[in-house]
């Protein structure tokens, strides 16, 4: 569809005087039938996408997205476009009556665009009752949380694209805010998107300064802080993230003492307590919420002016998603990261993966011995464990290939012994350890780099600047150099294809001085010596 009609349809139906760059590539994509991952910064319109994409095809448009409180958001942005189609929300908070009354007006065609958690899409009735009605086009929110919550959170993501095929394969857009390229990968895989249109754009938030302090002791980093934070609390309203719950706790406690209106959000508190929170930040009942990462998605505040980080996150696409919270009003906003080296010991904690193969093995039994599938429930009831333990397990055998994930519970996908499903599930799980220890390493390098930081940051994401922001600390500071080798002249530039004779297939990420950052499929993130790499032919081209 050429990019004319989509602006015109922009103007007429939404009231939207220009789109933004990206947003006409992938709703051209959309329209044609192709899928489409589109990683777009916040504030930047990924809605936009989905909304237009939807209108101009056939049928309904179905919105996964992972909050509630978000999807409200998003109906609500709807009814205020002049033309735009209806919006409604279908979830468990609704009655019956009140379900019925939203099923009889989808299917007289009222609604245009309904959104929905991944876990309505595991109920048979919703999805025939979907494609009775026609879905033209499948949409993921925040479709990273596919890669980071799939694995072991939110199971239901990874039956997607399974519903996909059973809703009359419409073609996907999943869009997010973040998306390097091991990510990009897991989000095209879980779903089983088809030779995708990947649509990259505007990563730099040059609104937000990049800043980090670096500390020998914990004592002194946790006072610098509070005091920090306390500072910043007075001009404006920010986040303060940290590593643990009990550390979210502890900082909440000694702001409020300082007189801060404070807030506290984490996983360990009841939903009534993290729905508190998130209003009262939101209403500007408090200047700052203190969380772990489980805070943050959904918020639509654009007057963020800080968003600090007590420990290092466990890779530079969390750490962009959640400095993101700052400045979308586009006015400056600081993204401070209070770093220890030390601190790095419990982020390796935490990706760490032990798998107990007679455990996993007596699942895969369990599974094959069922007569058709095994629920999640009934699984844990013949292995005596808990039902977050049983659904790991099958989590662990689906990433091996022995086991596959149905909206009824899982059923055996690879004929073979309890131990070699074992195996191939330590297997896996090994290498997502590799992974994400890779990235936590890149973290590790943005946080104790000399070159500009907003760079480093821009060409994980595969993008870059013609020179040094000149706004980072490092800028600041003066120590950048910018010396480093012409990228044109590299024989690997960024994004090329390569293989190595150890690691397999990979993609060049970045290319900085005299090194390469290559992603390898198997291995995760490595950085390698250009020299080296040209003397002793270690890379070739792939593909």
């Amino acid at each position: 569809m050429p990019h004319s009609e989509i602006a015109r349809t922009a103007r007429e139906v939404f009231g939207w005087k220009t789109l933004r760059d990206g947003q006409p590539d992938a709703i051209a994509a959309l329209v044609a039938g192709r899928d489409a991952i589109v990683i777009l910064p916040t504030g930047a319109g990924k809605s936009a996408v989905y909304q237009l994409a939807g209108y101009l095809r056939e049928g309904l448009t179905l919105v996964v997205s992972p909050l509630i409180a978000l999807q409200d958001d998003q109906v609500a942005q709807l009814a205020a476009a002049p033309r735009a189609p209806r919006g409604a929300v279908l979830n468990s908070t609704l009655s019956d009556r009140a379900a019925e009354e939203l099923w009889g007006e989808l299917a007289e065609g009222r609604i245009g665009c309904l959104f929905l958690t991944p876990e309505q899409l595991a109920k048979d009735e919703v999805v025939d009752r979907l494609r009775a009605i026609g879905v033209g086009l499948l949409a993921v929110d925040e479709a990273h949380c596919v890669a980071s919550w799939g694995h072991d959170f939110r199971p239901d993501y990874l039956r997607l694209g399974a519903v996909r095929e059973r809703l009359g394969a419409p073609p996907i857009a999943a869009l997010t805010a973040t998306g390097a390229e091991p990510v990009r990968v897991e989000i095209a895989d879980r779903l089983r998107l088809r030779d995708p249109d990947v649509i990259v754009r505007g990563v730099d938030r040059p609104n937000i300064e990049l800043t980090v302090r670096r500390f020998v002791g914990a004592d002194d980093k946790r006072g610098a802080v509070i005091d920090s934070v306390a500072a910043a609390a007075a001009s404006g309203p920010g986040l303060l993230y940290t590593a643990t719950r009990r550390e979210a706790e502890e900082y909440a406690a000694v702001l409020a003492e300082r007189g801060t209106r404070v807030g506290v959000y984490h996983a360990g508190l009841s939903k009534a307590e993290r729905e508190a929170a998130h209003r009262a930040f939101l209403d500007d009942a408090v200047d700052v919420v203190v969380a772990t990462n489980a805070f943050g998605m959904g918020i639509d505040k654009p007057g963020v002016r800080f968003v600090t980080h007590a420990s290092v996150p466990e890779s530079l696409d969390s750490y962009y998603q959640e400095i993101g919270r700052a400045g979308r009003d586009g006015a400056a906003a600081d993204a401070t990261l209070f770093y220890r080296p030390e601190d790095l010991g419990i982020r390796k904690y935490f990706v760490s993966r032990t798998v107990d193969r007679g455990e996993v093995a007596a699942a895969y039994r369990a599974v094959a011995r069922a007569e058709g599938r095994l629920s999640t429930k009934a699984l844990a009831e013949r292995l005596e464990i808990a039902p977050r333990r049983a659904q790991h397990l099958v989590n662990l055998l689906v990433e091996g290939g022995a086991v596959r994930a149905e909206r009824r519970g899982a059923v055996v996908a690879a004929s073979v012994s309890p131990a070699a499903a074992a195996a191939a599930a330590e297997e896996a799980s090994e290498r997502r350890e590799r992974i994400e220890r890779s990235r936590l390493d890149v973290m590790r390098r943005y946080a104790e780099t000399r070159d500009c930081r907003r760079r480093v940051l821009l060409r994980y994401f595969g993008e870059d600047l013609d020179g040094p922001c000149g706004t980072c600390d490092t800028c600041r500071a003066g120590v950048v150099d910018d010396s480093g080798i012409d990228e044109a002249g590299v024989p690997f530039p960024t994004g090329s294809a390569v293989e190595h004779a150890e690691w397999g297939l990979g993609s060049v990420s970045a290319v900085e001085g005299d090194r390469l950052t290559v992603f390898f499929e198997e291995q995760g993130y490595k950085t390698l010596a250009l020299d080296t790499v040209i003397e002793n032919g270690l890379l070739s081209r792939a593909g």
